[in-house]
């Protein structure tokens, strides 16, 4: 009978063995949980801690430097969209002036003093002020040679002369003295 009453308590405590170590086991894991979670939310309240005031303030300088770096030079790419605009309609004006002279025999004379005349010629040239757009304001003209002007909203003028001999250049004026007031004319020529 002992034989087998020690048969029937090694099972048992072994059995209670078991179920006490999965008891500490499962102590274990909540007590590590909770552990856990107080760092967990120790470190999360130490994360929204946000920004002092010195960090907010050297960020809002370096924005600051950066800006007053950027600024002036967009400010100097609008002059030069603007003028863009100008030399495009003064090449066109040259190409319209050249078609003209084409149909009269190889002279200009007739363009002298009269944008209406290659307005004609190419109804896409504005010849007043107005809309924000450039305009073709003055053309001079000869029999052999002719000049042809355009202003760009800045005030900036762009010609294109033609000499008897044939040789074209392409000057400009400006209304201001630094490199962003000139825009599209940096040196007289273009």
């Amino acid at each position: 009978m002992m034989t087998l009453d020690m048969h029937t308590d090694a099972p048992s405590t072994r059995r209670q063995d078991e179920r006490t170590e999965r008891i500490e086991r499962t102590e274990r894991i909540e007590r590590a949980e909770r552990i856990e979670r107080a760092g967990a939310s120790k470190t999360r309240r130490q994360d929204e801690r946000g920004f002092t005031l010195i960090e907010l303030l050297v960020v809002i300088l370096i924005i600051g430097v950066l800006a007053a770096i950027a600024i002036p030079s967009f400010l100097s790419q609008k002059s030069k969209a603007t003028d863009s605009s100008a030399k495009e309609l003064a090449r066109t004006a040259e190409t319209t002036a050249e078609t003209y002279s084409t149909d009269h025999g190889g002279e200009y004379a007739g363009l002298n003093n009269n944008l209406a005349e290659l307005h004609a010629y190419e109804p896409t040239i504005q010849t007043a002020a107005g809309g924000g757009n450039a305009y073709l304001s003055a053309v001079a003209a000869t029999a052999n040679e002719y000049k042809v002007t355009a202003t760009s909203t800045s005030g900036h003028t762009f010609s294109i002369t033609r000499n008897t001999g044939g040789v074209v250049t392409r000057t400009c004026t400006t209304t201001g003295t630094t490199a962003a007031e000139k825009g599209g004319c940096p040196n007289g020529t273009w």
